[in-house]
């Protein structure tokens, strides 16, 4: 919880830091901790003289010994307890640990480690992290939030229900695990305070039996609750958000495929909000594929795709390329007409309409072109169709088999291929696969991180490459909502870095151990587009004069990124 009225954490990226706190008490506080970093004078003032070892440390002494402490461990899902235990004993440490080796510890603190964590969240519970709102106590939302600070004090909350994770589906109360995951990026990346950031869970139930009939499962011990019921609780929390945290932004992640898009609609005209699986993975796979587009030299308006999973993020690549293709004068009828989706049924046809959701139903084919054809068939379709680009969202492993590789690589010169599904079990190909049946044509991007495939380098999907930027541009603009054209500006500034384009066996999109320069580029890119649209609020509400040129903006944003550093203490 944090702390109120005048002893309230600090929430500046620079100057010296207020602290009300001292000795043991100081100690058991991540934000103000600092172990043996603490100096002889921190030590005297702050009544730290006894509580710690001798002698006194630099921040990289203490990363040097972490890090030892971290590689001694073996398995993934050790290492993740060990970080998670680190967050909650020092946060700059935390911090600075995962900055300075990033590209080696990102599977474990997201996927697809993450993802095991959460399975096993009440199993390796130690400590509470987060919001948890109850549905069988809705009267206890405003007070919960409330706990977290003032309505200065907050600019990102991100709320999940648990009933779709990474793959891995119903995960009831260890919904709190992917909130806190995100949130841990939006600093990492993109350098929003940590403590300006409320990861909250919805425990609605569970229809996960394995959760159910383990006795140490924390969360409520019932079905999921959904229709009215579900949709009040959902509206009272974010009435409840928009009354105490007017100027936050709000992040829905890993909805149900019935309430993902559902709920995004319903209430992105009302605040500045975001759907990660909805429009962060149709971002960064955008961005990839228009790399992958420059690379092969093809033309947008002629492109064949076939996406292979209609859930929530397949319907979300497809809106994304059909809404981006819209503003770059494509009509969206057109986009539609050359994407076909392919779910449980199969593909996705006119006549299952009452079979299809909402998002599914303006991209559902004709059926009089599919007559003869097994339309369960990948192969089958793949043959009819002729796609340019294949996506995978289905989490059906070696689902891009050889007679699919092979019938794609028979029609179009550079296939693309993204499968995209995590974590990586759930692969639809690996890319060494996808090359040998390609004879090494195939363009590649997928959505868990896999070493070089004879010198070809693999991009790695993941959405950090622009929910942090979105969601820190967003908050620095004071956005009033968080439109396509802000989006669009994250994929074509993140598009824009891809080694690709000066070396065709370059990664589709850039290096992930960059992402604090590729998030600040992005966040500029989302500002800049916010000001010129008049979706920004900051100059009239905060005065704050933001530079309109591109550079200038971009140093200005450095300057509002959090960094995992001592400041000085000041005892308050």
């Amino acid at each position: 919880m944090a702390p109120k009225s005048s002893t309230r954490v600090p929430l500046s990226v620079k100057g010296p830091i207020d602290c009300p706190y001292e000795g043991r008490e100081m100690l058991s506080l991540p934000q103000f901790n600092r172990g043996t970093g603490f100096t002889a004078e921190e030590r005297d003032v702050f009544d730290l003289v006894g509580h710690l070892p001798t002698s006194m440390q630099t921040l990289e002494n203490q990363v040097d010994r972490a890090y030892d402490q971290y590689c001694s461990l073996e398995a993934p899902l050790t290492k993740n307890t060990f970080l998670m235990s680190l967050k909650v004993q020092n946060e700059v440490l935390y911090f600075r640990l995962l900055q300075d080796h990033l590209k080696e510890v990102f599977s474990i603190i997201y996927t697809p480690t993450e993802s095991e964590a959460i399975e096993q969240y009440s199993r390796l519970f130690r400590r509470p992290e987060g919001c948890f709102l109850d549905i069988n106590h809705p009267e206890h939302i405003e007070r919960s939030l409330a706990a977290w600070g003032a309505e200065e004090d907050i600019d990102y909350i991100i709320v999940s229900d648990g009933e779709e994770i990474l793959g891995i589906g119903d995960q009831g109360v260890g919904a709190i695990g992917i909130s806190s995951a995100k949130a841990v990026l939006m600093t990492l990346c993109a350098g929003v305070h940590p403590s300006r950031c409320i990861p909250v869970a919805l425990d609605v139930g569970t229809d996960n039996e394995r959760l159910l009939k383990d006795e140490l499962y924390l969360g409520n011990r019932h079905g999921r609750v959904r229709g009215e019921r579900y949709d009040k609780f959902v509206d009272d929390f974010v009435q409840c958000v928009k009354k105490l945290y007017p100027r936050a932004v709000l992040h829905f992640e890993d909805f149900g495929l019935s309430n993902a898009r559902r709920l995004l609609e319903t209430y992105r005209p009302q605040l500045a909000c975001f759907n990660d699986d909805v429009q962060g993975t149709g971002a960064v796979t955008l961005a990839a594929l228009i790399a992958a587009v420059r690379v092969a030299g093809l033309d947008f308006r002629d492109l064949r795709i076939v996406i292979f999973g209609a859930g929530t993020a397949g319907t979300g690549i497809a809106d994304q390329l059909r809404d981006f293709l819209d503003t770059q004068g494509i009509s969206k009828q057109q986009v539609m007409d050359h994407i076909w989706l392919v779910d449980k049924p199969g593909l996705l046809l006119e006549s299952m309409h009452d079979q299809l959701t909402p998002a599914q139903r303006p991209y559902a084919a004709a059926d009089n072109g599919w007559n003869g054809i097994d339309t369960k068939s990948l192969a089958e379709i793949v043959k009819k169709v002729k796609p340019h680009v294949l996506i995978g969202c289905s989490t059906k492993p070696k689902a891009f088999n050889e007679p699919v590789l092979r019938e794609m690589a028979k029609h179009v010169e550079r296939p693309i291929v993204f499968p995209l599904s995590n974590p990586t079990r759930l692969h639809e190909a690996t890319p060494a696969e996808i090359f040998k049946y390609t004879d090494g044509k195939a363009l590649v991007a997928t959505g868990s991180p896999f070493d070089n495939v004879d010198g070809k380098e693999i991009a790695e999907n993941n959405n950090c490459f622009v929910y942090p930027g979105i969601g820190m541009g967003s908050i620095l603009s004071r956005a009033r909502k968080v439109t396509e054209t802000m989006i669009g500006a994250a994929v074509k500034e993140l598009a824009g870095m891809a080694p690709s384009d000066k070396d065709p066996d370059g990664a589709l999109l850039p290096d992930v151990a960059d992402i604090r320069d590729i998030s600040a580029r992005i966040i500029s890119a989302v500002v800049l587009q916010a000001l010129e649209e008049g979706t920004a609020r900051v100059e009239e509400i905060e005065g704050i004069k933001v530079p309109r040129e591109r550079d200038q903006c971009l140093e200005w944003v450095k300057e509002q990124m959090w960094k995992p550093e001592y400041r000085p203490l000041r005892k308050v």
